[in-house]
């Protein structure tokens, strides 16, 4: 396999686990919302609560995404023309 292979396969991945790891912490932010919070807000609250958790589970996706691109980074250089 040439470099443009292994780095679009490198790509795609990635974008794959983010997509992935996204969906995770909204599921999972979205059941520890209705399991524990839900309940104690008022009406109004509850209505910022959807898009809030979407903008978490995004943010926490994106710092995960960084650490895990760096580790990959540094184990298969995609930079050296090896």
């Amino acid at each position: 396999m040439n470099k443009k292979l292994n780095t679009v396969l490198f790509i795609a991945g990635a974008t794959l686990f983010n997509i992935f790891v996204t969906a995770l912490f909204f599921m999972l932010l979205l059941i520890a919302y209705a399991r524990f919070i839900m309940q104690r807000l008022p009406e109004g609250a509850q209505a910022w609560s959807f898009p809030l958790i979407f903008i978490a589970a995004l943010a926490i996706s994106f710092a995960l995404y960084q650490c895990v691109l760096k580790a990959m980074q540094k184990k298969a250089s995609l930079d050296s023309g090896k």
